[in-house]
């Protein structure tokens, strides 16, 4: 294996437990919403699949690539 292989490849692995660890941070970061809260949320702004397209960005691609969109 030649070197820039195999910095790519630590670099890549590193990426990933970046990536995962972050996930775990959001994770933790995220509060605990019980079902009472989020009925009354649910009331309050309905479901999003029922706001108009310019009315919410998917950041689902943002997140997922981590801050890039591929």
């Amino acid at each position: 294996m030649e070197i820039q292989e195999l910095k790519a490849l630590i670099k890549e692995s590193i990426r990933e437990v970046l990536r995962e660890e972050r996930m775990l941070l959001c994770q933790v970061l995220i509060p605990y919403v019980s079902d009472e809260e989020q009925a009354e949320l649910n009331e309050m702004f309905g479901s999003p699949s029922d706001y108009e397209k310019e009315e919410s960005v998917d950041m689902t691609e943002w997140v997922r690539y981590g801050n890039q969109i591929p």
